[in-house]
C-alpha cells in the first residue's frame, strides 16, 4: 500500500511539473520529500531490525536453556564488546583443543604439513 502511495505521489509531482514550469521549487519539493522519507525509513528499518534481533536472541537463549549447552551464554548480548570477545576467544580455544585431540588428528596435521612443504604422502 505504501509503495502504491509513493508511486501516486511521484506521478502527481511529475504531472505538476508543467504547471509549475519545472521551476527550482518544483525540483526542491521532490528532493526535500525524498530526503525526509529516506530519513524516516532509516529509523523504521533500524527499529524493525532491533526487534528482529531481540526475537532471535530470545529464541537462541531458550534453545541454550533447554539443551546441554552452558547456560552462562544466556544474555551475553547484553555484555560489552570486550566481554563478548573474551568469551569468543575462550570458545575458539576450546574448539582448537578438541580438534587436536580428535582421533586421526595427528595424521591430518602431518599430511597438511607435508602438503605445505610440497611433499606427497606415501601410501602403502
Amino acid at each position: 500500500m505504501t509503495f502504491i502511495l509513493c508511486i501516486a505521489l511521484i506521478a502527481v509531482w511529475g504531472f505538476s511539473g508543467p504547471v509549475l514550469a519545472f521551476s527550482e521549487t518544483w525540483q526542491l519539493i521532490i528532493n526535500t520529500s525524498t530526503t525526509i522519507i529516506t530519513f524516516l525509513m532509516v529509523f523504521l528499518i533500524q527499529n524493525t531490525q532491533n526487534r528482529d534481533g531481540a526475537a532471535v536472541q530470545a529464541k537462541l537463549d531458550e534453545l541454550v536453556r533447554v539443551s546441554t549447552a552452558k547456560n552462562s551464554f544466556i544474555g551475553i548480548d547484553l555484555l560489552t564488546a570486550t566481554e563478548v570477545e573474551e568469551i569468543r576467544s575462550t570458545c575458539e580455544a576450546a574448539v582448537a583443543r578438541a580438534q587436536i585431540n580428535r582421533p586421526g588428528a595427528k595424521r591430518r596435521r602431518r599430511k597438511e604439513r607435508n602438503m605445505a612443504d610440497g611433499k606427497e604422502e606415501k601410501r602403502y
